[in-house]
């Protein structure tokens, strides 16, 4: 009886110890209640999450929408659209993902987006003003280094980027997804990707951009097939899955075409210049890089960002385009979730 009270009692003491020993990061990697996880914890009348944003330019003040799924104290993630000028709808895939693990989704149309105000002045369609915007947004939403991870995807990895550079003591974690750090490099790369085109089909493209003729339908109908279904999203236009259709119907062409150009096809807007290869190294939050075999950008472009930053992971989506979200869809959510909860667990890099 003695014996069988001793043992009882050194493995309750072994146990306490374990238990002791588990540090804090390693017990915020467990997931949430899924009670907890839907706890609504605004006051006054529930609207599903939806919060409109104060925001202030120097063209006055304007009102952009976000959108809260999910309660996670640690593990939040605000998320970037590209474009320019897409919306945040096309995010909508990572319901089926995040929330089963207990990250809080944010949703976000940045000014002259979606939901948001559109001033429709193109002067404001400029990268160091959506900085300011997106910093506006995260003290709005309380966001900050315990919980803020910030995913940019295309033209949000621009600014995710940018922000990052000028505001990363506020983030727990960065995302660049599908996006290179120079928009130069970005061309160039464009040029590796029109000499696989046809011959024939790539000398109608040029000969139609030669003539600045970009509303003629044969651009878009010649870009489509050869280039949109290879490079954007590898499948045909038709089966295209409807959160990114609705998203991209709903295009500020003017936001578009001022930062980004006519097409994907390169880039030909006031990002033209936009480089921030050297400035990266200054970058210290752990960071996951994102990257895809048929992308708009080079692949080992977003491999060697990871090596420049100071703590920096790559994800590599083999099967996927510039919306691996989709075409290489278990790849990137479980490349995604993998770091934002080793992050969340006091890791700095993936493997």
């Amino acid at each position: 009886m003695k014996l069988k009270t001793f043992i009882l009692s050194a493995v309750i003491v072994a146990a306490a110890c374990i238990s002791a020993c588990v540090s804090p990061a390693a017990k915020q990697y467990e997931e949430p209640a899924l009670s907890d996880y839907f706890r609504d914890t605004t006051s006054g009348v529930k609207n599903g999450g939806v919060q409109m944003v104060s925001i202030n330019t120097p063209k006055g003040k304007f009102k952009v929408w976000t959108k809260k799924l999910g309660n996670s104290p640690t593990m939040k993630i605000l998320l970037l659209n590209g474009g320019p000028g897409a919306t945040h709808e096309y995010f909508e895939c990572m319901e089926s993902f995040l929330p089963g693990k207990g990250i809080e989704l944010i949703y976000y149309d940045q000014l002259g987006c979606g939901n948001s105000d559109n001033p429709k002045d193109t002067t404001m369609w400029s990268l160091p003003r959506y900085v300011e915007e997106v910093e506006q947004v995260r003290q709005a939403l309380h966001l900050d280094k315990d919980n803020f991870y910030l995913l940019g995807h295309s033209w949000g990895g621009i600014l995710a980027t940018e922000y990052a550079l000028k505001y990363q003591a506020h983030l727990k974690g960065l995302i660049i997804s599908n996006m290179m750090v120079s928009c130069p490099d970005y061309g160039k790369y464009s040029e590796v990707l029109a000499k696989r085109l046809d011959p024939k089909v790539l000398a109608q493209i040029r000969g139609i951009e030669a003539k600045k003729d970009y509303a003629n339908p044969n651009y878009m109908g010649l870009l489509q097939p050869n280039f949109y279904e290879k490079h954007i999203l590898r499948m045909p236009s038709a089966e295209w899955p409807e959160p990114v259709t609705r998203s991209l119907g709903k295009m500020n062409q003017s936001l578009y075409v001022t930062m980004q150009g006519p097409s994907e096809f390169g880039i030909a807007g006031n990002l033209v210049n936009w480089d921030r290869k050297k400035e990266i190294k200054s970058l210290s939050v752990p960071t996951l890089s994102i990257g895809a075999q048929y992308d708009t950008m080079d692949p080992k472009h977003m491999e060697w960002i990871a090596t420049q930053v100071q703590n920096g992971s790559y994800l590599y989506c083999e099967k996927g385009s510039h919306m691996a979200m989709y075409d290489d869809q278990r790849t990137y959510m479980r490349g995604l979730v993998r770091f934002i909860k080793a992050v969340n667990a006091g890791e700095k890099k993936v493997d």
